[in-house]
């Protein structure tokens, strides 16, 4: 590890920070140093920082825009950038910027282990594709350090939470970043542990391709992202937990290149034209609208109101038979991806709650969503 990186270390007894803090700019060169495109935070906070206001306005086109050929940040991980004299911009002059990492681009495969103790869901979501006997009492299986625990186990490896062979990031919330690189070139994708599509075990996020992590030794107003034990660099992705993502659904088709974010109204081009669902299409149209719109604003958008009522519409076409599940859910998710990226678990939390409660108020052709 660069001298200069006074990212602190972790009694791997205790858990406690020792050493001392280092600087933004330093955290992010030393990012960049490692191959590990960055992207600055928001102060104190997960999420990126502020677009422009350019960007900030209705239905700005990032595919387009020329904000990064400008030296902006905007449009979150998407900006990460390798250059020096850029992330010394960037840094040097808002140093209460924090410092994320385009997982994509740098070639990262991280499991986002959750600490949250909290009631199991049916047992076929705790390690999705591995059948769990009705019988079998899974009341002690409250976090994600439990599930990674037992997929391991049932496995015959060790448990990766305990992996002192590669960096390991203990969140402010008593989770773990355990960090990997992936050795094949094979584009890993981003999933949800808590959500009810491609997920590797229940409370485990994967953070790889569109995606980003939070910079080891970042600060946020929660706590610091603190590395455990004495590893400083991801070792080569496990081949047992490949085996595992790829069974799960973590890599994109062998025949498409990896998907990349779509415009809405692109994406309701092409639920309308799956023929018989034009009353679906134009009832999602405007309320997932305001869901990527908030894309522009990064805080006080009303974010999670604007997809609750997306999710509770979607839930009514569902109950209605005008969409399936499947695909209302994949839908709210890369719109709510688009406006809020990096916080999957959030945004299905919010979504399987509102298309719950719509699922009560089937929509019908005529009906007001």
């Amino acid at each position: 590890m660069s001298a200069d990186l006074r990212v602190p270390a972790s009694d791997s007894a205790t858990g406690q920070a020792t050493g001392s803090v280092a600087a933004p700019l330093s955290i992010a060169r030393w990012c960049a140093s490692r191959g590990w495109p960055v992207h600055p935070l928001a102060p104190g906070r997960k999420t990126p920082a502020a677009n422009c206001e350019a960007c900030r306005q209705p239905h700005h086109d990032r595919a387009t825009c020329g904000c990064r050929a400008a030296g902006r940040w905007c449009h979150g991980f998407h900006a990460a950038t390798l250059d020096t004299s850029r992330i010394n911009q960037w840094w040097g002059t808002r140093p209460q910027f924090g410092v994320g990492i385009a997982c994509g681009p740098a070639g990262l495969v991280i499991l986002d282990v959750d600490a949250h103790a909290t009631q199991p869901p049916a047992h076929d979501r705790l390690l999705p594709g591995i059948d769990i006997a009705p019988d079998i009492d899974v009341s002690a299986m409250t976090t994600g350090f439990h599930t990674l625990a037992v997929l391991a186990a049932l496995r015959g490896h060790p448990d990766p939470t305990l992996d002192a062979g590669t960096l390991r990031v203990r969140t402010p919330s008593g989770g773990l970043h355990i960090w990997y690189r992936a050795t094949d070139g094979r584009r890993w994708q981003c999933s949800t542990g808590s959500g009810s599509s491609r997920a590797l075990a229940w409370q485990v996020d994967i953070r790889a391709e569109g995606g980003y992590i939070i910079a080891p030794g970042t600060r946020t107003t929660a706590g610091t992202y603190t590395p455990v034990g004495d590893a400083r660099a991801p070792a080569p992705l496990p081949a047992w937990l490949g085996h595992e993502l790829e069974r799960t659904g973590h890599l994109p088709a062998a025949h498409i290149p990896a998907p990349r974010p779509v415009p809405p109204r692109a994406r309701q081009a092409v639920l309308a034209a799956g023929g018989g669902q034009q009353y679906a299409t134009r009832a999602l149209a405007s309320v997932l609208a305001e869901v990527t719109a908030c894309a522009a604003i990064p805080e006080g958008a009303g974010f999670s109101e604007k997809l609750n009522r997306a999710a509770y519409t979607a839930g009514g076409l569902v109950a209605g038979g005008h969409l399936t599940e499947e695909d209302a859910e994949r839908l709210l998710l890369e719109n709510a991806e688009l406006a809020r990226p990096g916080r999957e678990r959030h945004n299905a939390q919010i979504i399987r709650s509102g298309m719950t409660a719509g699922a009560r108020r089937p929509l019908h052709s005529g009906s007001r969503p």
